[in-house]
């Protein structure tokens, strides 16, 4: 057995734990805890302290924790929502969304901002689904007309960018072509898998025996999700595509096929909550701050200034576009629904680490992005509250 030391990974567990501490003993507006796991990484880690330094356990866990962050992520997309007017509103925002996203990417390449411009576009076209979704349900606006179709968005927006950055920059050095196979053929498999698992689930003995040992040591269905969670890694791994798309289908699978969870299994999207942000996805976090190169983004004024020009690009990337939305809400809320959309941080560091082994992006480019989600997770969700509870308190306008 190699000589494994766990010190470092126990400073991130401290971190990890007295992130969301801190900020619930906080009399200010609470902040998603994600931007404090991240901040306390970059405190602990080789950027200041330099306590700790990413080694096995912690990689190994960080993995885990952004599979179940994508997997979760993937369980938050209702593919009922997406049909009818709403699908077309909000895929069409979408296009805009690349469109202005390809153009942005190409001025930074063509100003030497960035190396691949349609890498940069596909990491700013994201929206941050599992940062969207409890800011609206803490708002009382997620089973509105509004929070649906600002969920939608941002659910069109988070499926469209993995299938991207999978189909174009995995890290198997495979043709474009090749990799729309394995797509097809990936998609065609988990359409097949959810068929199977749609009718077993209409087996009585088969539901009479998860029911028996859902709640016991067994705890059955949990260990399916997981089964299934790795399944659609390894699948996609195997594939040559991104595991990232393996642990989001697996998400989006198990929604399809688990429609009677709140009658014969209510806690049981609690306990997978409980399981993946209670234990690996803050190690993502904090393991993200630990790889977060302060000294590459402080190195030069340049650097520094790519900071606002991302954030300013998330705001008109995925914001004008909700301007579409403005014969269904209203132009005050299409603006709030912009201000959500354009909310990105989850995909944006999972997708530097890609660039960053791809050699897509240089250090400092990678650490101006993250500090640009970081900044979208900390403005755009608030001012958008902000919009919100005014427009309550007023009469009704005529926008």
């Amino acid at each position: 057995m190699p000589n494994i030391s766990f010190s470092g990974l126990l400073l991130v567990a401290i971190a990890a734990f007295l992130a969301p501490l801190l900020l619930g003993l906080s009399p200010v507006h609470r902040l998603p805890s994600v931007v404090l796991e991240i901040v306390m990484g970059i405190l602990i880690g080789p950027s200041v302290l330099g306590w700790v330094r990413v080694d096995l356990p912690i990689q190994i866990l960080s993995l885990l924790g952004l599979a179940f962050l994508l997997f979760l992520a993937g369980l938050e997309v209702e593919l009922d929502r997406l049909k009818g007017h709403l699908l077309v509103f909000v895929s069409s925002g979408f296009l805009l969304s690349f469109a202005l996203a390809l153009l942005v990417g190409f001025a930074l390449y063509l100003t030497g901002q960035v190396l691949s411009p349609l890498y940069i576009a596909i990491v700013l076209v994201a929206t941050a689904l599992g940062v969207v979704v409890p800011v609206l349900k803490d708002a009382g606006e997620s089973d509105s007309s509004f929070g649906q179709l600002v969920i939608a968005g941002a659910m069109f927006a988070e499926f469209g960018s993995i299938i991207l950055l999978s189909l174009f920059f995995s890290r198997e050095a495979t043709s474009t072509g090749t990799k729309l196979v394995l797509l097809g053929g990936f998609i065609m498999l988990a359409a097949a898998f959810a068929f199977v698992m749609l009718r077993l689930e209409r087996s009585m003995l088969l539901a009479a025996v998860f029911q028996r040992l859902q709640d016991t040591t067994a705890q059955i269905r949990v260990r399916g999700a997981f089964m299934l969670l790795i399944a659609f890694v390894a699948l996609a791994s195997a594939l040559g595509l991104e595991t990232i798309l393996g642990a989001f289908i697996a998400g989006v699978i198990l929604r399809l096929v688990d429609p009677d969870r709140m009658m014969t299994h209510p806690q049981f999207r609690q306990k997978l909550e409980a399981v993946g942000f209670g234990i690996f996805i803050p190690v993502f976090f904090v393991s993200s701050g630990l790889s977060f190169n302060l000294a590459a983004l402080l190195a030069s004024p340049e650097t520094i200034l790519r900071v606002p020009i991302f954030l300013l690009a998330l705001l008109l990337i995925r914001g004008i576009p909700a301007l579409l939305y403005r014969p269904l809400v209203g132009g005050r809320h299409s603006i709030i629904a912009g201000l959500f959309q354009a909310t990105s941080l989850s995909f944006i560091v999972a997708a530097t680490q890609i660039g960053l082994e791809l050699h897509l992006i240089t250090t400092a480019t990678s650490a101006a992005l993250v500090a640009a989600g970081l900044l979208s997770v900390l403005i755009f969700p608030i001012t958008a509250l902000t919009l919100l509870r005014q427009k309550k308190n007023t009469m009704p306008s005529s926008d």
